[in-house]
């Protein structure tokens, strides 16, 4: 026997969540599957744990995709201040860490609690351990991480009648199917291909992925002199593909992390350098040297450094770019060059660590194909994608999660 629904939502992370709930409290009948055995499991590890559940900063500037418009319209009609009325009406108290960035006070626990608490009220069914084989008697290729088999144009045309899936449990029908299972991103928590290639089976363009929001791994030669101040980190302006971003780093064993490095990871590609400004808040660090000179010339510059850093970093930097001997010894000229490094050091990626420790997915679905009104693609009626599918990432900070319930709502007001 089929069991029928209005709405199937693939997918139980955030934008499924929020995608059935709101449906359901529309009156639709709705059933969300995931074929892990826990709902929500990339929220409950973000932000350390704590979530960052939205920023409310958020413009379409924080966003990147082939078409920077695509996410206007959603942003617009549901922003952080609807979500952060939600997690209030519902009790969760959070905090401000950084401007605009809001953590639960508590555990991301919370967060995922809400959402499922919506979809209990909403009337919305959340099924786990339950994978999609055959979408209309046709098999999803790619499912397991295989390569896709291209469109179908029969699968297109059946379409019309609506969406029969295939499941271990039995077969299910829905007149409108919504695809919210994200990227590749950290695939220990069950991601993988299987909306992109669904996406292509219905004659929708994929674009290129690609790692984002992830930490840098290192060249021989500099993982041989940073590796030794793993944990420590430091306030830095970071510069990739013309965009800076002054935030933390973290030295690791394996290579630079930190927010810095995980925003401009974003941005870089293989074979470009990232530059980083030491000192961001020490506009003239040379004059700041010549002062210092006059002021203690029998110190070093090791000393000197100390006022910005760590006493292991402070002297790691002499001792790797040797700068050594006092002050008082030191021409301009030098100094000027001290200062020039310091605010201007370049390095060139090994790589980065990939999926693995990716926090994002860049690329995805094509936004051409899909409406940024309804989320409905605009070849196959009934067919909607949201999320991080999408050819849209934000920057850190809570920005992918109020992509995921604006994405997610503007989706549900169509369904």
């Amino acid at each position: 026997m089929t069991e029928r629904y209005d709405v199937i939502v693939l997918g139980a992370g955030a934008a499924g969540l929020m995608c059935a709930a709101t449906a359901g409290y529309q009156g639709h009948s709705v059933l969300v599957l995931d074929h892990a055995n826990k709902p929500g499991k990339k929220i409950l590890m973000s932000g350390g744990g704590r979530c960052n559940f939205t920023n409310l900063n958020t413009t379409p500037a924080h966003f990147t995709s082939a078409n920077p418009h695509f996410c206007k319209s959603a942003l617009n009609r549901y922003s952080p201040w609807h979500f952060l009325e939600l997690v209030e009406r519902h009790g969760v108290e959070h905090v401000e860490k950084a401007p605009g960035q809001l953590f639960c006070a508590g555990s991301s626990k919370e967060i995922l609690q809400v959402l499922l608490t919506e979809c209990d009220w909403a009337g919305a069914e959340v099924r786990l351990n339950t994978s999609v084989t055959h979408v209309n008697d046709r098999p999803v290729a790619g499912a397991d991480g295989g390569e896709g088999q291209g469109a179908d144009p029969a699968l297109v045309a059946s379409a019309a009648d609506g969406f029969r899936l295939r499941t271990a449990g039995g077969e299910l029908h829905a007149r409108r199917l919504v695809v919210a299972t994200g990227g590749l991103s950290i695939p220990t928590l069950g991601a993988g291909p299987f909306g992109y290639r669904l996406a292509e089976r219905f004659g929708l363009t994929v674009l290129p992925t690609r790692a984002g929001l992830v930490p840098f791994t290192l060249q021989p030669a500099d993982k041989a002199w940073l590796a030794e101040l793993a944990g420590v980190s430091a306030e830095v302006a970071a510069e990739a593909g013309g965009r800076r971003f002054q935030e933390p780093l973290l030295i690791t064993h394996r290579g630079l992390s930190g927010p810095a490095m995980l925003q401009v990871s974003s941005f870089w590609r293989p074979g470009d350098e990232v530059a980083v400004d030491w000192l961001p808040a020490l506009a003239d660090p040379a004059a700041a040297l010549r002062q210092a000179r006059a002021e203690q010339p029998a110190a070093g510059v090791e000393k000197w450094l100390r006022g910005f850093f760590s006493q292991r970093l402070a002297a790691t930097l002499a001792e790797h770019f040797g700068w050594r001997g006092p002050l008082q010894h030191q021409s301009n000229e030098r100094l000027a060059q001290i200062a020039a490094l310091l605010k201007g050091w370049r390095f060139k990626p090994a790589g980065t660590e990939g999926y693995r420790t990716a926090e994002v997915t860049l690329g995805g679905l094509d936004t051409d194909a899909v409406s940024s009104k309804t989320f409905e693609a605009k070849a196959v009626p009934g067919l909607f994608f949201i999320g991080e599918v999408l050819d849209v990432t934000g920057e850190l900070g809570g920005f992918n999660f109020q992509w995921a319930w604006a994405s997610a709502h503007a989706a549900a007001q169509a369904l």
